[in-house]
């Protein structure tokens, strides 16, 4: 089968969230035989492209190395620009819809004298779900200090897929962070919550070089994921807990970018923009670019 590798949330090779992108695969492959073949590629996601089943353009799995995900944004993104290298996805298109596990979800496409140059999915809107009350377990589960945390919820939001986010006071702190699985598996049966990827981030713009409106780090080992260095899915979320809980305002909510993965010298650039109405949040959007660094042919 032969596969694409893209770097994704970048237009610089060997930064971003690296991809494998499988477009042409055996309509019976098995499911097991996919997440093999993602633990194999051993990328945070690696996705398969299949003839629609509904009203899409295209239905499209997306595996980790441990486990299948019913919605992903790098995989999103960066399966995007792929469809649009092999021509399935025809130069000049504005719109484009991916079958997930979650439903059609549309990706609009901006294009330059080179091809595709940048492209927007639009995730479900969020739904704010459980707290982690006691701050100090979660804490010393992370690595950090209770006086690293800013007084706002450590909480689950998901646009398709639930993270829970940690917002701290500084760059240092997210940087230190560095969860202990067992013990954070202790907070969350505390909680009678899922087991949660962690997202930390702050809005600390101490030693910022760029125009980032957060720093961020996502960490998920109970997915095979050690540390991702850009996670799309959880961007949508990311904005939306800046908007609703008044990190930023409703005017900055339309345009801002997440600088994820720079401490595994992967920086990734990941857009978001929240628009709202009478202060209810009404359309959430992630995107950013990608870059083809490699093909290939799994032989097994």
């Amino acid at each position: 089968m032969r596969y694409l590798h893209y770097d994704v949330f970048t237009d610089t090779p060997f930064e971003g969230n690296q991809l494998a992108v499988y477009p042409e695969p055996p309509r019976d492959i098995a499911v097991a035989r996919m997440q093999r073949i993602a633990a194999e590629m051993n990328f945070s996601e690696t996705t398969f492209v299949f003839p629609p089943e509904g009203t899409g353009d295209v239905r499209m799995r997306i595996f980790t190395p441990g486990v299948e995900l019913p919605m992903a944004g790098h995989p999103t993104i960066g399966t995007t620009f792929a469809l649009a290298h092999e021509g399935v996805i025809g130069r000049g298109r504005e719109q484009f819809v991916f079958e997930l596990g979650v439903g059609p979800i549309p990706v609009s496409l901006e294009w330059d004298a080179d091809g595709l140059s940048f492209a927007w999915m639009t995730q479900p809107l969020p739904s704010f779900g459980m707290e982690i009350t006691d701050r100090a377990a979660f804490a010393k589960a992370a690595g950090i200090d209770v006086s690293d945390l800013e007084e706002l919820p450590i909480e689950g939001v998901s646009c398709g897929v639930e993270f829970l986010f940690v917002p701290l006071k500084t760059r240092a702190a997210v940087d230190r962070a560095a969860v202990e699985r067992r013990a954070l598996e202790r907070v969350y049966d505390q909680a009678r919550s899922p087991n949660l990827a962690v997202f930390f981030f702050t809005v600390d713009r101490t030693g910022a070089t760029g125009d980032e409106t957060v720093y961020s780090r996502m960490l998920a080992p109970q997915f095979g994921i050690a540390e991702d260095p850009a996670t799309g899915g959880a961007s949508g979320p990311l904005g939306s807990y800046l908007l609703y809980h008044g990190m930023v305002d409703a005017a900055k909510a339309t345009s801002m970018v997440s600088l994820q993965g720079a401490a595994m010298k992967r920086p990734s650039r990941i857009h978001i923009s929240i628009e709202s109405k009478d202060d209810t949040i009404s359309r959430v959007r992630v995107g950013g670019k990608s870059v083809l660094v490699a093909e290939g042919t799994l032989r097994a």
